[in-house]
């Protein structure tokens, strides 16, 4: 009988999105505050950024903070937001001298003022980057994005027969934010918790068991070999 076909590897994936779980149960297991675990979580961004960029990973999205997560302690919320002005300070400013482009997917009216001008004058500063572009989910939800589209088509005046596909898409947060090939969730959690509902309809899913604190290098590089291994059919055979 003659063998199998060996499956056909995939390349490597050209985008790429994070679900970044765990800062909170990694700051219980290490004692500390619920703050500096999500400042942990900040400081894992960079050399997972850096690593994606060493292996050709063109575009990389990570949800940072969801449209569920105002329902958090007060406290907390606003540790948070300082905490991602610090990472704009620290980290993202460095990561643009090595060619990443920053844009922030979701809503921003909510946020700080102070908070929102940082924002905007990052995404302005790294305009002209283009090594790897770095889509944060910022005050995101999937639904909420959906619902978003739904309104423009009807505020644009889009016909029902003329509804489609693309149509939609093009009304999206971000319509020049590539779908991503492969999804990668921390923490052992296995859900999408309503991160890129549309853009993920084809996307591989890889969910590791490590809490995103302390997710690095070697992990990347284990899930982009999992990937590669997979055979890509997208409904054929």
């Amino acid at each position: 009988m003659a063998a199998a076909p060996k499956p056909v590897a995939s390349e490597i994936p050209r985008a790429v999105a994070i679900v970044m779980d765990g800062n909170g149960r990694w700051a219980a297991a290490n004692g500390v505050e619920v703050a500096e675990g999500h400042r942990a979580g900040s400081r894992a961004l960079r050399p997972v950024v850096e690593t994606a960029i060493d292996l050709g990973v063109e575009s990389l999205a990570v949800y940072a903070f969801s449209t569920e997560n105002w329902a958090r302690p007060g406290d907390e919320v606003e540790a948070l937001m300082e905490i991602f002005g610090e990472t704009i300070d620290r980290e993202l400013v460095d990561l643009a001298k090595e060619g990443v482009r920053t844009r922030f997917v979701g809503r921003r009216d909510r946020a700080p003022e102070w908070l929102q001008a940082k924002l905007t004058q990052l995404e302005e500063a790294t305009a002209r980057e283009s090594r790897l572009s770095l889509w944060i989910a910022f005050d995101y939800g999937g639904r909420a994005e959906l619902a978003w589209a739904a309104r423009r088509l009807v505020e644009d005046g889009v016909e029902p027969d003329e509804i489609d596909e693309e149509a939609l898409a093009a009304r999206l947060y971000e319509p020049d934010m590539p779908d991503p090939d492969l999804l990668i969730r921390t923490s052992g959690e296995l859900r999408i918790s309503n991160f890129l509902l549309w853009q993920l309809a084809y996307a591989e899913l890889v969910f590791v068991d490590r809490l995103w604190p302390d997710f690095g290098e070697a992990d990347l590089r284990s899930a982009l070999e999992d990937y590669a291994r997979r055979r890509r059919r997208f409904g054929g055979r």
